[in-house]
């Protein structure tokens, strides 16, 4: 067993039990709308989605905050005293939760920071990636774990289309314009992550089904077949849609793949039924 212990934040999408088995602390991010702030993971993205729809309050997200990791970290030293620390973060352009961190680090020994540059299952991908990493690899140090990790998040490629434009036009993500020319063509943005940003690169045009279908095949193309693949989606993605998005990826050769359901961070951001795609770049 490798000594390093990893710790991301809730906006990583990873399950409970996903963390457990790997051996991740989660650190919670915040949600907040009807008047309350809560935290990140404690409660379904349905009861967001609805207040959404009964009262078009845009719920509000933020990052964690030093106290959140001085929780974290204080826990994590008391119960394993002199066993390093790497926090592999969300994506620092998006959000404070890295910052945090390093606040909390002040004045101890052993907690190293990376920037994974990504979020939702992109930054899932590379904390379990790094996971299996320190496994097989027990000998190796926080910083050449460090090193490994910026590798690790470099080749890793995540794209997704929004479920409802609804959230990013209320958010401020899209103009009016471009919000009522998209409904009435039809069209989808693609949302890729670039160096830490989430940058719109395309539009497809068609209904859901069409378009992810498109989407899953020529993203699933530029990616390593002999990496784990992700499939993120928002509450709301169609099962038959979700079968289809499975097939295509056996019939392109992937054997290994993950659906990450979107937690309230993103999905904040993205709407119900949104659609993506993550991996290790070929």
């Amino acid at each position: 067993m490798n000594p390093i212990l990893l710790v991301a934040e809730s906006g990583s999408d990873l399950t409970p039990e996903l963390a457990r088995a790997h051996g991740v602390t989660i650190v919670p991010m915040h949600v907040a709308f009807g008047g309350q702030t809560r935290d990140d993971g404690s409660f379904p993205t349905s009861e967001m989605f609805a207040h959404y729809a009964k009262t078009r309050e845009l719920p509000r997200t933020s990052g964690c905050t030093p106290h959140d990791f001085e929780v974290a970290f204080d826990r994590l030293q008391a119960e394993h005293p002199g066993r390093p620390i790497l926090h592999l973060a969300y994506s620092s352009c998006t959000t404070c939760s890295m910052h945090s961190a390093i606040l909390a680090a002040e004045g101890r020994t052993g907690i190293v920071c990376v920037d994974t540059k990504h979020v939702s299952a992109g930054q899932a991908a590379v904390v379990l990636a790094m996971a299996r990493y320190l496994k097989e690899n027990p000998e190796t140090t926080v910083e050449e774990a460090a090193a490994m990790a910026r590798t690790i998040s470099d080749r890793t490629r995540m794209s997704f289309i929004p479920g409802d434009l609804d959230y990013l036009r209320a958010g401020g993500r899209v103009s009016n314009a471009a919000y009522l020319g998209a409904k009435i063509l039809s069209l989808h943005p693609l949302i890729e992550i670039q160096d830490g940003k989430l940058i719109s690169t395309k539009k497809y045009r068609g209904n859901k089904a069409k378009v992810v279908r498109q989407v899953a095949r020529e993203c699933l193309d530029l990616l390593e077949r002999s990496e784990p693949v992700y499939f993120v989606y928002g509450e709301g993605l169609d099962e038959a849609i979700r079968r289809d998005v499975e097939h295509i990826a056996k019939e392109l050769g992937f054997d290994a793949f993950l659906w990450v359901k979107t937690g309230c961070v993103i999905a904040a951001h993205s709407g119900p039924g949104a659609f993506g795609v993550v991996g290790s770049a070929r």
